[in-house]
């Protein structure tokens, strides 16, 4: 069976130099491999044929069969690498943190230890009867977070 740190060694080394960056690798019953890469800018076809027909060539189907799919994270895949965060700084996204609570906001700033999200709540202040818009900003530390998705506004 293909193994995900051998998988991780051939693209690290291939898109070593590139805007590229691994987002997620999968390896499925029966050798099928799923590879999300991305960059800050986002991915072009030609980018995802290169790198699938590179990895193709270096991984022995002779040796070992297997299914590859080189594709870019979608829209409603959560974030699984710090870089997406700072891909999608000044977007809208959804938070879910650990403890079940769903927030959405715009993405403000990224460090290596947190992010901070401009939230807007209606809040009902002392003495009257109806609720305002207050703007806040929070900040998450990754492990406080179940998982982070981009909130797609039509």
């Amino acid at each position: 069976m293909v193994q995900k740190n051998q998988i991780k060694e051939i693209i690290s080394n291939l898109i070593d130099g590139t805007e590229l960056f691994i987002v997620d690798i999968i390896i499925r019953p029966g050798n099928g491999i799923s590879v999300l890469v991305d960059s800050i800018k986002g991915v072009t076809i030609d980018e995802i044929a290169t790198l699938s027909k590179s990895i193709d060539s270096i991984l022995d189907r002779d040796a070992e069969d297997f299914e590859l799919e080189v594709s870019s994270p979608g829209l409603s895949h959560p974030f699984k690498v710090s870089q997406q965060y700072y891909k999608n700084i000044g977007r809208d996204i959804e938070i879910l943190s650990n403890n079940g609570q769903k927030y959405i906001g715009k993405l403000l700033s990224v460090n290596s230890d947190d992010f901070t999200v401009e939230i807007q709540n209606k809040i009902k202040p002392v003495g009257r009867k109806k609720p305002e818009m207050v703007t806040t900003q929070q900040q998450f530390k990754y492990d406080e977070v179940k998982s982070t998705k981009i909130v797609i506004n039509f």
